[in-house]
């Protein structure tokens, strides 16, 4: 018994950083979730979770990581970005996160959308315009990464 309340509490700490680190994205959001379904595993002996139940799981950490890089798509080519500005965005995110923490984040996105841009047209009305799409598309998947989350979440409380 002993052994189960600490799996489950070991599990709930690790959704509860993986839906912070999605907010703050200076945690692995989705890979912590699926990291405390494993720790699960590995202190209350795997019963009832299956290989099956883990690759599932690992297909939805994927598909939430992907919906940082769709909505960025997204939100760049609605607001009139070319393929050169989301790959500015997607190239400025990783670098103003690794350099600057949050605020490098969506710093990064915009000023990477917006170079990108500069580079496909020398417009820099467009470019800005594109550097705010990348920003809204990023921000505007977190309510849908959070959703996928808790789908995995409660699946994961329904097996066990």
């Amino acid at each position: 018994m002993a052994l189960e309340i600490l799996a489950i509490t070991t599990a709930i700490i690790f959704f509860l950083l993986g839906i912070a680190g999605t907010i703050v994205p200076m945690l692995p959001g989705p890979p912590l979730v699926w990291a405390g379904m494993l720790a699960y595993g590995f202190i209350a002996g795997f019963e009832g979770l299956s290989v099956t139940f883990f690759l599932l799981q690992g297909i939805l950490v994927l598909a939430t990581v992907g919906v940082d890089y769709l909505t960025t798509a997204l939100g760049t080519r609605y607001f009139g970005g070319s393929r050169l500005a989301f790959w500015g965005a997607t190239l400025g995110l990783i670098l103003g996160l690794i350099l600057f923490n949050l605020p490098g984040l969506l710093i990064g996105t915009f000023t990477g959308a917006i170079a990108g841009e500069l580079l496909h047209e020398n417009n820099l009305r467009q470019a800005v315009s594109a550097g705010v799409g990348a920003v809204v598309g990023f921000l505007g998947g977190i309510p849908f990464k959070i959703f996928l989350e808790i789908i995995m979440i409660i699946w994961f409380f329904l097996t066990i």
